[in-house]
């Protein structure tokens, strides 16, 4: 027998068969890989495919995952609560300078024109969303220009922030009547029936869960307390809208970009203002967890409002 014949009678008796399936090759498309590779690639293909569907599945529906808007985003609670402290944490140093660069410095008329909603000044004051202390500390200003002594509590998620305004506090020599508590606006560490003002600036938008804030500011609000929110709200004047929003969504982004060195905390900022209730919603909102007396004043054609409530 030759040893060719005797190479063919081996190659039949073994065949294709008798070679293990890891080593065995694909011809054609993938010679480089053997038959379980290849179905090991093609499993986790249809896997990732299925489980993208499944997501897609999970976004748009509420039964399977309660999802709540960052900007134009959809996230969890708890994934907002973690991007807000991190856009916050990130833009911390810059705040006040954007805010003035921001607004054109429209936000100090918008802030005093705030506090002006707040007659008695001899009282304890909740200032939620807090921040680096701007209503904090306008409201101390105004007490000591009518000789009066109030106490205030700035509260915020974010301990970067509020370390900003104890440094503003101390190098404006305000030391008396403020403390300090990191918290969340959803579960505040105090008594009920605790303050006479509940304050917040600029900051309830940003909150995950809206309706549990204003449950809280409720709770913590003594009778006949007095609920005070500033927060960007819908343009009246039609003629305005279409610049406000080239301007919110083409230039505030950028100066953050140039300024604070982060673009997308400030796309972010515009999107969660576009994203907040009108004026209307919202007064139905503090009317559905109790308050009373609900009522809003529009600042400079809607672009923010004044929204106050009582609890009777």
């Amino acid at each position: 027998m030759t040893n060719d014949a005797a190479e063919d009678r081996s190659k039949s008796r073994t065949g294709p068969s008798t070679v293990p399936p890891y080593t065995a090759k694909c011809k054609g498309v993938f010679p480089s890989l053997s038959w379980t590779e290849l179905f090991l690639i093609t499993e986790a293909v249809v896997n990732f495919q299925e489980n993208k569907n499944i997501s897609k599945n999970m976004l748009h529906n509420d039964d399977n995952l309660d999802l709540v808007d960052f900007g134009f985003s959809k996230v969890t609670f708890e994934q907002k609560r973690a991007l807000v402290r991190d856009v916050f944490s990130n833009v911390a140093s810059k705040y006040d300078i954007m805010n003035d660069l921001m607004s054109l410095g429209i936000h100090r008329w918008w802030k005093d024109e705030f506090v002006r909603q707040i007659p008695n000044l001899q009282s304890h004051i909740l200032d939620v969303a807090s921040g680096t202390g701007d209503i904090a500390f306008r409201i101390k200003k105004q007490a000591k220009e009518h000789n009066k002594v109030v106490s205030i509590t700035l509260c915020d998620i974010n301990t970067d922030m509020l370390t900003l305004a104890h440094d503003r506090a101390i190098n404006n020599n305000i030391l008396q009547g403020l403390s300090y508590v990191t918290s969340d606006a959803e579960k505040l560490p105090f008594p009920d029936d605790s303050f006479d003002y509940y304050t917040i600036a600029f900051g309830i938008r940003n909150i995950p869960n809206i309706n549990n804030a204003l449950k809280e500011a409720y709770r913590v609000l003594k009778p006949m307390g007095k609920f005070l929110c500033l927060e960007f709200s819908k343009v009246e004047k039609e003629w305005l809208k279409p610049i406000y929003e080239f301007y919110s969504f083409n230039i505030i982004p950028k100066i953050g970009k140039i300024i604070a060195r982060n673009e997308s905390a400030y796309q972010y900022l515009v999107e969660s203002i576009a994203q907040f209730p009108d004026q209307d919603s919202f007064s139905i909102m503090l009317k559905d967890v109790g308050f009373d007396k609900v009522s809003y004043k529009n600042l400079t054609c809607g672009i923010t409002a004044i929204h106050s409530a009582y609890k009777l």
